[in-house]
């Protein structure tokens, strides 16, 4: 079971503790009711030493139950804090691709809702874990008592596992049906945050959307937990009921068969009713346990193995690309997306470019042409599937990808915009933000104290001149910027490409530009024209010569 092995990986120490004194516990609970049994089997006063030895077993079972329950929160709280953590950096450290076919809606349900399952039986495994020991002390006071009478009792509890498990399959079937759906309808929760304009201002479409994909998807994800649950349910209660008639059986047939002393008898009749009490506990714990490992399989199947280490590629973040870098070089590069109901898959490339200190370059062209693939291709973010990337005599390839990404800076058209100056670390970080904030006319919307911003709540233009003072700080080699006067006015606009680009061009920067102002493109040095996943270059350079 994976949710072991997270417990197990986040210490076994702890976790072999916490089982001792589990162990402890039940034994003690065992102990308790044989002292019970034996006090009750007699017809004279206790003696000091079974007083003393019921005390001892009370005390044994408080501090011992106390201990276990202690150690196994402690190890489930760690153990669910590092898979937060363990699942957060596997998102970052997995290709950019992946995670948009996984989608936002995706990654927002296994960090929502899945997290959520696992976490809260995680929470649960101490108690587990504690009655579970409690059976088995309990089941080998039965075997002292009576051989025949335990091979009885072990043969029902067989009886029960299997009429358990098989109805157990079918619910999980179920508890996987409705987690595809909860994707689903994570979907149309974004749909309705992001849409909420073009809801409002369409009835019918307003109505279509809340019955036909939210209602409908809902509806389902409820008749799946619904069905799922009521098979536990049932099982649970066939448990409950084969409990009784074990007892039946002791009581009432088994005498006629076999001579049982009365005492044994009163025994294992009183064991059998104490058990199941935890015997219940770990039955009802089952639901929630197979909703944990649906959560566990939902997130492995998307390669997003928890119950392994991430492995980030280590290197030295001191090291940066020398000032006097010579050239990056895309060499026969190509990319392709596979699209489902496309008769033809779109293929970018193959793409042959070389880019050197101080150029400034438009990469211009048509929705839908490649532009921002080629971006993420430039910068690192999409892998080649062909062709090869070097920057200067250096192959870029897994092992150095991560140091290869540090050198760009970028303002995407889908950018995020984070409240702290994160990563950057510079005695003068406030002095230099607040003259970026002048210079771009933000002073008076924001201020910036310890490394926070005020606020980012600001229109689409002004958040991106924030972006943009980001990339100005990070003071990167190569600059991207996709789209990013599109949301300026024309002021701002003049001044961007008049002014901020040939600054960052004397300072030797190589500056990428995504960009539909054809006004504009005489500032660059080279023209990338894309159409439809093909790549021409235009030198404006020699033209301007």
């Amino acid at each position: 079971m994976n949710l072991i092995r997270l417990l197990l990986r986040t210490s076994t120490a702890f976790l072999s503790l916490a089982v001792l004194a589990g162990i402890l516990s039940g034994a003690a609970a065992a102990g308790i009711i044989a002292l019970i049994n034996i006090t009750l089997s007699q017809n004279q006063p206790l003696g000091t030493t079974l007083v003393w030895s019921f005390v001892g077993l009370c005390l044994l079972r408080l501090i011992a139950n106390f201990v276990s329950q202690v150690l196994l929160i402690h190890l489930s709280q760690k153990a669910v804090l590092d898979l937060r953590m363990v699942l957060s950096r596997r998102i970052l450290a997995s290709p950019l691709r992946q995670l948009e076919k996984i989608g936002a809606h995706g990654l927002l349900a296994i960090l929502t809702e899945d997290i959520q399952a696992i976490s809260s039986t995680a929470f649960t495994i101490p108690f587990l874990c504690i009655n579970i020991a409690i059976v088995i002390a309990c089941l080998i006071y039965l075997c002292y008592l009576s051989k025949i009478i335990f091979l009885i009792g072990i043969g029902f509890m067989f009886l029960g596992i299997l009429s358990y498990s098989v109805p157990m399959k079918k619910a999980m079937y179920f508890f996987k049906l409705a987690r595809e759906q909860e994707d689903r309808l994570f979907k149309h929760f974004r749909s309705i945050i992001q849409g909420t304009k073009e809801l409002k201002l369409h009835r019918q479409r307003r109505q279509a959307f809340l019955r036909e994909d939210v209602y409908a998807t809902a509806l389902t994800y409820r008749r799946y937990n619904v069905v799922g649950m009521s098979i536990f349910a049932a099982t649970s209660s066939w448990g409950q009921v084969l409990f009784f008639i074990s007892i039946g059986l002791l009581l009432f047939i088994l005498p006629i068969i076999y001579k049982i002393p009365a005492a044994t008898l009163s025994a294992y009749t009183l064991t059998t009713i104490y058990l199941i009490s935890p015997l219940e506990y770990i039955m009802s714990m089952m639901p929630n346990i197979t909703k944990a490992l649906v959560a566990l399989n939902k997130v492995e199947s998307l390669g997003l193995s928890l119950a392994d280490e991430v492995n980030e590629v280590n290197f030295n973040y001191s090291i940066n690309l020398d000032k006097e870098w010579n050239y990056l070089e895309l060499n026969n590069v190509t990319h392709t997306y596979y699209q489902e109901r496309e008769e033809k898959n779109f293929i970018l490339g193959p793409i042959n470019l070389k880019f050197q200190p101080g150029e400034i370059v438009f990469i211009v062209g048509g929705n839908g042409s490649g532009k921002s693939t080629l971006a993420k291709l430039i910068t690192g973010l999409y892998i080649p599937e062909t062709g090869k990337i070097y920057l200067d005599n250096r192959l870029i390839n897994n092992k150095n990808i991560e140091w290869y990404r540090q050198q760009f800076s970028a303002v995407f058209s889908d950018f995020y915009l984070f409240e702290r100056l994160l990563g950057l670390d510079s005695n003068e970080l406030d002095i230099q933000t607040q003259k970026y904030l002048v210079q771009l006319q933000l002073d008076h919307k924001v201020t910036v104290k310890n490394g926070v911003l005020s606020t980012t709540d600001l229109s689409q233009g002004q958040r991106k001149r924030l972006a943009l003072i980001t990339t100005y700080l990070e003071d990167r080699p190569i600059y991207l910027f996709d789209e990013w006067a599109s949301d300026q006015d024309p002021i701002f606009k003049e001044i961007f490409y008049t002014q901020l680009l040939p600054e960052l061009k004397n300072r030797g920067k190589t500056i990428l530009v995504i960009s539909h102002d054809d006004k504009y493109f005489h500032i660059a040095d080279w023209l990338i024209k894309m159409e439809y996943g093909k790549v021409k270059v235009e030198n404006l350079f020699s033209q301007k010569i």
